[in-house]
């Protein structure tokens, strides 16, 4: 029986991660240089360590670049993209059937806590979760499991009594990892990705009903 619901953030519950993709996608074009997708898909929900968008152009290519000034012009980029962006379709249904339902909710992402909840303040969606576990508490971010361990404790789920909702293949990783289904509701940008563990992957929570989620049987794919 499924009693908790583990949501991620970054492109799962608003698309942030086309935003960002193309603002540095952008501000490199402006130096000359090409951001690929695949090159850019090795810091999605995870941290910046495989692939630093910010930092790549000085330190592996060398172009004499004021840092301060960049990461503040693909900040104020992302940003005007974001006023464009609103809850993905699905998902405030789902936080609201679950907590009708009586079930826990968490949230557990790779970014920052103070990133995290002034978002989920604006959207209005803050006091819908019952645990948040961010990069801040933990020593290992997605793909590691730690997120999602955490989180269930602090619901107090077993790992088949919780359903995980994911966009990156860095975050279904972590999900499988932990023991817990998965369901991938991928955006613009990781729908373009690889997914190479067991999920169950929909173009939006709007085709799977919630009460078929927590009645029937999960099914996965690969």
């Amino acid at each position: 029986m499924i009693k908790a619901m583990i949501f991620d953030f970054d492109g799962t519950i608003i698309d942030t991660e086309t935003a960002w993709y193309t603002a540095f996608r952008d501000a490199y074009k402006e130096h000359g240089v090409d951001l690929t997708l695949e090159q850019y898909s090795q810091c999605i929900g995870t941290s910046l360590n495989s692939f630093n968008p910010y930092e790549y152009l000085m330190t592996d290519l060398n172009l004499p670049i004021d840092k301060d000034a960049f990461r503040e012009s693909v900040q104020l980029q992302h940003a005007a993209l974001m006023n464009q962006e609103q809850v993905r379709p699905g998902i405030l249904n789902y936080l609201e059937q679950a907590r009708k339902a009586g079930m826990k909710i968490g949230l557990a992402t790779s970014s920052g806590r103070a990133w995290v909840e002034q978002h989920l303040e604006q959207l209005g969606l803050l006091d819908y979760f019952d645990v948040i576990r961010t990069a801040d508490d933990v020593s290992h971010v997605k793909p590691d499991p730690e997120l999602y361990i955490q989180a269930l404790e602090g619901l107090g789920a077993a790992p088949e009594e919780a359903v995980a909702i994911e966009d990156s293949p860095n975050g279904a990783r972590a999900a499988a990892a932990a023991g817990i289904h998965c369901i991938v509701i991928p955006n613009t940008i990781t729908g373009t990705l690889t997914f190479d563990m067991p999920h169950q992957r929909l173009s939006c929570l709007t085709e799977l009903e919630f009460n078929d989620l927590t009645t029937k049987p999960l099914t996965k794919s690969v």
